[in-house]
């Protein structure tokens, strides 16, 4: 793929501070638009009791993770908390050729590296929760970490936060649902069903 080949699918990034409600968005997405496919990153954290290997996550260990670093198979790849992620060009080329759109569930460190292919059709949307307490109240209600990953995920926010202004769109998830319609309003923007006059470039 060159950057002479404009990539026509729709490539739809999702980042936001851990906990803010970017997985739920990404889930809620790919229900409403049957094209949408989940972009699957490969990572060297261990399952969840609830993940299913090739479906949540590609589970490998590091040095698998490594060797695909150093054999260049990766659009863009971050240690996160310990773990490594990653997004995998093979993968990505895969679901193109089945002319699906691509939804990417990645930090800022992985949409910098993305932002590298010109080729590549992107929509960047940050997702912002409406305050860090109210952040830390989701990371311990939703029950999935222990109180040390807890405070490493509250360490990183004012890091991740800062990185907005990098991002074609920032929404505040206040509200799960009218988040949800104003990256509806951005998607539909961009497949030419509405009028440009009704989106907001910033919904902050």
């Amino acid at each position: 793929m060159t950057a002479s080949s404009k990539v026509e699918n729709l490539m739809l990034i999702l980042s936001s501070p851990s906990g803010a409600g970017k997985t739920t968005l990404s889930k809620k997405i790919q229900q409403k638009y049957k094209n949408f496919k989940i972009s699957v990153s490969h990572t060297t954290r261990k399952a969840r009791s609830n993940e299913i290997n090739g479906v949540d996550y590609f589970f490998v260990n590091e040095n698998e993770f490594k060797k695909m670093i150093n054999e260049n198979e990766f659009y863009e790849y971050a240690k996160i908390f310990d773990n490594y992620y990653g997004t995998s060009k093979y993968s990505i080329k895969q679901l193109l050729k089945g002319k699906f759109d691509i939804l990417f569930d990645i930090d800022w460190q992985g949409t910098q590296q993305l932002s590298n292919y010109p080729e590549l059709n992107l929509i960047k949307i940050f997702v912002l929760p409406p305050n860090k307490n109210e952040l830390k109240n989701r990371l311990i209600n939703r029950n999935q970490d222990d109180k040390l990953t807890v405070e490493k995920r509250m360490e990183g926010y004012d890091k991740d936060k800062d990185h907005w202004n990098e991002y074609d769109y920032v929404i505040l998830n206040d509200n799960l649902e009218l988040c949800f319609r104003q990256i509806e309003d951005i998607i539909n923007f961009h497949k030419n069903k509405i009028d440009s006059k009704n989106l907001i470039k910033l919904h902050i």
